[in-house]
């Protein structure tokens, strides 16, 4: 049974969440514990049509050692060849399938500067490719398979794997009797009709509180979109950026985010788990902070440039959601930002401005976008959220109340 709803899984990434076309190039980034279901990825494809399938590995111990042994010279290299393979990927225009499966808590041990210099060095030589995909240049998704360590992170005992993988397909609306396709053809459709009320009331400002001491103002860019669920690449090609998803979200203005916001739930960021942090926001940038741990990594990532202590992308997801009501944490943004509003600290995505994927980069910025070599997820939402929404004319409209969307 469970190998029927694995292939049930593979056939989902392929056909909703790239919705890979004849002839098309794939990209499958994978963890080299995810060799099984790789394979049932790679099979998937050819059969839907794929002109060819590539498949980059990656191994977290090795990337620890890589972190641990190289100098800081090495580690700011970005070497030809993976250049000119991401290069070849964007140029032939082809859909992208990766896997996250991270080990929260890993790299722990590493200096954060070495981190911080792997973070610049492929932001300036391959940041053509994720402003690529983040502009909708063509299909990408990311999907979850687990790991023997990441799955004994978030239960305990013998069976954690099975646990982990059960959660994993029960979130991403796979059972051994459904047609996952068809469901999530559905699901989009439900997100959708959030998208369209709120592009409909064209809010100026959201207003955020509950009683852990979140009280924010947002202000949004105008011209801003909702999106969420599925979305189009610039070919017009339907498709699924995350699986699971709940959430709607868009672009908050880069100079526009007032007050305090606490996190609800660990951000696993680098291999660091920084946990029970606050944010203090002054015309758009982090002007004070502090977390229980990693309080350095937190550091890290508000210094990496100008924009990753700004905002870009503001979240909307009901606490009462499939994710949230497991009350499992998975250590994983994929899934626990699809249990809770969430903020994203770093570059905003071009899609969620009238025009934008058309604009030029000093465009979108002087419209309000946050430009960042990154772009990292915290949650903050909670069962109490209040969210309050501002016209442009001035007029209040609360869109949550207890946590949960009201419309």
């Amino acid at each position: 049974m469970i190998q029927t709803k694995l292939r049930k899984y593979a056939d989902l990434a392929v056909k909703v969440g790239v919705n890979l076309q004849k002839d098309q190039l794939l990209l499958i980034n994978s963890p080299v514990e995810c060799v099984e279901f790789t394979r049932m990825l790679v099979e998937a494809a050819y059969e839907t049509g794929a002109s060819y399938v590539m498949v980059r590995w990656n191994d977290e111990l090795i990337n620890k050692s890589f972190y641990t042994y190289a100098t800081e010279e090495v580690i700011s290299d970005i070497p030809d060849y993976l250049v000119e393979q991401f290069k070849y990927v964007v140029d032939k225009g082809a859909a992208v399938i990766s896997i996250s499966a991270p080990t929260p808590g890993l790299l722990k041990e590493i200096d954060p500067k070495k981190l911080q210099l792997a973070s610049k060095a492929s932001h300036e030589r391959l940041g053509f490719y994720r402003n690529h995909l983040m502009a909708n240049g063509s299909q990408w998704c990311v999907i979850s398979y687990p790991t023997k360590a990441w799955a004994e992170k978030v239960f305990e005992g013998e069976d954690s794997f099975e646990k982990l993988l059960d959660a994993i397909l029960s979130a991403s609306r796979v059972t051994s009797d459904n047609d996952p396709v068809e469901e999530w053809q559905k699901h989009i459709e439900n997100l959708a009709c959030h998208n369209q009320a709120l592009n409909k009331y064209n809010f100026k400002k959201l207003q955020f509180k509950n009683n852990l001491g979140t009280d924010l103002e947002v202000e949004l860019v105008q011209g801003h979109i909702w999106a969420g669920g599925g979305e189009k690449s610039q070919k017009g090609i339907d498709y699924c950026p995350n699986i699971p998803t709940e959430e709607t979200f868009t672009m908050p203005h880069k100079d526009g985010v007032n007050g305090k916001v606490v996190a609800t739930k660990p951000l696993n960021y680098q291999g660091k788990l920084i946990e029970d942090f606050y944010l203090v926001f002054k015309d758009g940038k982090v002007v004070d902070y502090d977390a229980r741990t990693e309080k350095d990594a937190l550091k890290s990532l508000l210094e990496l440039d100008e924009g990753s202590s700004r905002l870009g992308e503001v979240a909307l997801i009901s606490h009462d959601s499939p994710i949230s009501n497991t009350g499992i944490l998975f250590f994983n943004t994929l899934f626990d930002e699809n249990a809770s509003c969430h903020l994203a600290l770093g570059n905003a995505y071009a899609m969620n401005i009238e025009g934008g994927t058309k604009m030029l980069e000093e465009d979108l910025i002087e419209k309000g976008y946050n430009k960042s070599m990154t772009h990292v997820d915290f949650m903050f939402g909670s069962a109490d959220m209040e969210i309050v929404g501002i016209t442009p004319q001035g007029e209040k409209v609360q869109i949550f109340k207890n946590g949960n969307f009201i419309f």
